[in-house]
């Protein structure tokens, strides 16, 4: 069973906004070729880390976050913590990459 969570514009609030500690939230696509390739390094993180809450959204479904957040390209990875945004990373990344970029926010 997956650990990394799909969300949506209107439950973004709830689930990333109000929740207390780090939430790592990927702006994906289904046509997206890197997003296909981010998901199972997602995975594997969400089964290493429970410290971190990991959620997805469908950037075709969430203009109004696309614009809100400055998000131009897809997969876009926002770290926030404890409501707030801390850190952003864009394109694909190995699975060592995305552990130092969690744990240095």
């Amino acid at each position: 069973m997956s650990k990394v969570t799909k969300i949506s514009q209107q439950n973004f609030a709830d689930e990333v906004k109000s929740h207390p500690g780090k939430v790592l939230v990927d702006f994906y696509a289904d046509w997206c070729g890197p997003c296909k390739m981010v998901a199972p390094v997602l995975e594997q993180l969400a089964a290493q880390d429970d410290s971190i809450k990991i959620v997805k959204v469908d950037a075709d479904d969430a203009p109004e976050l696309m614009q809100e957040y400055g998000i131009r390209g897809i997969p876009t990875l926002l770290l926030f913590n404890n409501g707030e945004k801390v850190a952003t990373k864009v394109g694909a990344v190995p699975l060592a990459q995305l552990k130092t970029f969690v744990d240095q926010a």
